[in-house]
């Protein structure tokens, strides 16, 4: 979609008057119009759009929905990605759920309420946008991408792609942040993308070791080093060897074992508990921690010379609430995985679990968006998810406004305002960034009270 146009929406509708409706419900897009199934894979097959109103009831049998089916069935063979909403008549929920049960987006009931009309098809293009970019960046980037991480958001694109420019090098990395923020993802990711993909990748975690067992774990242990080892143990580090060391968790790490830590990350070598013998390893170090290392620095639980040696490139990884439109796409992600792994018949999300998820704070970030969803898929009895599948509070319930100007206003004064943090106030850079000239941002700013 070039710069400033509207997104497109291609109605499917042989009712003169309803098309005139819908036209005018949808001023906000780019509405084209197909009388019949033939029209519709037409104008499909010239230029996809994001979203497709169809009518289940379209000639020559206007009164049956099998035409209605086989256009369906068509269209999403023709433009996988792009989002079908059907449109059936009062009574007609078999059909709706059937509809969607074959891939469709979502349904809307007859008479359509225009503002219900507005935000389905808003949100479905918003989500088809999102699959859109994250597809694009990755081919724009020339590159196989980082395996394994799904992203849309500005956020995490800076990330990947400073992973993406360190990955052929040894540099080591710190990722902090939050539990449940795909920080272990982003290392395997990195792992995969760089020249030790063939060699291993070794992850411990050490907050989930006992602290008299973490040595051996991590250096290895000879034969009758101590009571009870009956044989000899190769540890983690050189297990890794030629790969990737992923220590989760660096700050549970205790103060001793910093210190040979310490000694290993320096020259690269370690000797086995009760051993004797040098023992080179060729290995990349990546750390994650949700802890503030350089608070326990001044607290003197983490040796700042260690942190300085493993922090060589330092990421902090976002929160899922921070990721702009990041849940609504892991969240599709995750049915389709786990609809596949469950063999369970679930297509895609009602509106108001979409809407839900856009809401939620997601205080477990994104492990707990994946507990939801596989917890739902397992549990739900229709094709689709809802808010109350999910055990979310649906927009109306937690007094958030389902109201489509309120909801632009603030997705306006939201961008504007990371823009402006992005170009450290910079009007040119800002207004360049938004698409718009500087008087028009000016006006902005005015409009939604944003200082200078």
């Amino acid at each position: 979609m070039t710069e400033g146009a509207k997104p497109a929406v291609l109605v499917v509708e042989d009712d003169p008057g309803l098309q005139s409706q819908l036209k005018w419900s949808l001023s906000d897009f780019e509405v084209r119009v197909a009388n019949d199934r033939g029209g519709a894979l037409a104008q499909v097959g010239e230029r996809a759009p994001g979203v497709v109103l169809l009518d289940l009831g379209l000639p020559p049998a206007p009164d049956d929905t099998t035409e209605g089916f086989a256009a369906l069935e068509q269209l999403l063979g023709v433009a996988r990605d792009t989002k079908v909403i059907v449109v059936t008549g009062q009574g007609d929920r078999q059909n709706a759920l059937k509809a969607i049960a074959l891939g469709a987006y979502d349904f809307l009931v007859k008479p359509v309420d225009s503002t219900l009309l507005n935000l389905m098809v808003t949100r479905a293009n918003q989500v088809y946008d999102l699959e859109q970019e994250n597809k694009a960046y990755a081919a724009a980037m020339g590159k196989p991408g980082l395996h394994g991480v799904i992203f849309a958001s500005p956020q995490m694109a800076k990330i990947c792609d400073v992973l993406e420019r360190i990955a052929s090098s040894s540099v080591s990395v710190l990722l902090t942040g939050a539990s449940g923020t795909g920080k272990e993802v982003l290392a395997r990711a990195l792992h995969t993308l760089s020249p030790r993909a063939n060699g291993p990748f070794v992850a411990i975690n050490c907050g989930a070791i006992p602290e008299n067992l973490l040595e051996t774990e991590l250096f290895g242990h000879e034969k009758g080093a101590f009571t009870g080892a009956v044989k000899q143990l190769v540890g983690k580090i050189e297990l890794a060897h030629t790969g990737t060391l992923f220590l989760d968790e660096i700050g549970d790490l205790p103060i001793a074992l910093q210190v040979k830590l310490l000694r290993f990350v320096q020259e690269r070598v370690i000797e086995r508990v009760g051993g004797r013998k040098e023992i080179p390893i060729d290995v990349r170090i990546v750390c994650a921690t949700h802890q503030n290392l350089e608070a326990m620095i001044a607290e003197g639980r983490f040796r700042e010379d260690l942190y300085y040696r493993i922090s060589e490139l330092p990421i902090a990884v976002p929160t899922l609430a921070e990721r702009d439109g990041d849940a609504e796409l892991l969240a599709q992600s995750f049915l389709r995985r786990y609809a596949a792994e469950l063999d369970r018949p679930v297509k895609g999300f009602a509106t108001d679990a979409l809407v839900a998820i856009a809401a939620h704070d997601w205080p477990g970030n994104v492990r707990e968006l994946e507990n939801r969803i596989k917890r739902a898929v397992i549990m739900c009895e229709g094709p689709t998810l809802s808010a109350a599948d999910l055990d979310l509070v649906s927009a109306e319930d937690n007094g958030k406004s389902l109201d489509l100007r309120a909801v632009r206003e603030e997705a306006d004064q939201r961008t504007i305002r990371r823009v402006l943090s992005i170009t450290d106030g910079n009007m040119t850079q800002a207004a360049k960034m938004l698409g718009v000239s500087r008087p028009t941002l000016y006006d902005l700013m005015r409009q939604h009270n944003i200082k200078e």
